[in-house]
């Protein structure tokens, strides 16, 4: 399961957006949860409780690295709007900084490729001598 946990306010319907900010808390950048072997338990959400802070009013609300506000102007500004917001860096990615020049990765794909023809050709090979 990977989420993020967005906070609305109810408010009631209006011809123009209400909406000033919207606070994002992070619950899946180098998290994973399963329903069995690694359920959500209440260790995992103890940062989120304590950074919602129900009891108090939002203007008193910290950012923090997984707890983010986004102002109406950000959200609208996103390709359609997208709520599918990431601003961690996800461990499990490629960093693309890193990867070798696209004219080196493509040698060495090519390369592959033949290497891998070259065996096809020794199967096709073998299969015409049976």
């Amino acid at each position: 399961m990977k989420a993020n946990v967005l906070f609305f306010d109810k408010k009631p319907p209006s011809k123009t957006p209400r909406t000033k900010e919207l606070w994002i808390y992070d619950l899946r950048t180098n998290k994973n949860f399963t329903l069995r072997q690694n359920p959500i338990a209440d260790e995992d959400i103890k940062d989120f409780i304590a950074r919602y802070e129900a009891t108090k009013p939002i203007s008193k609300r910290k950012e923090s690295d997984r707890f983010k506000r986004f102002s109406y102007a950000e959200l609208m500004a996103r390709d359609k709007a997208s709520l599918d917001i990431f601003w961690l860096r996800d461990d499990s990615q490629t960093d693309t900084a890193s990867l070798p020049k696209p004219d080196v990765l493509a040698a060495e794909i090519i390369e592959d490729l033949e290497e891998c023809l070259a065996e096809f050709r020794e199967v096709e090979a073998e299969l015409r001598r049976l």
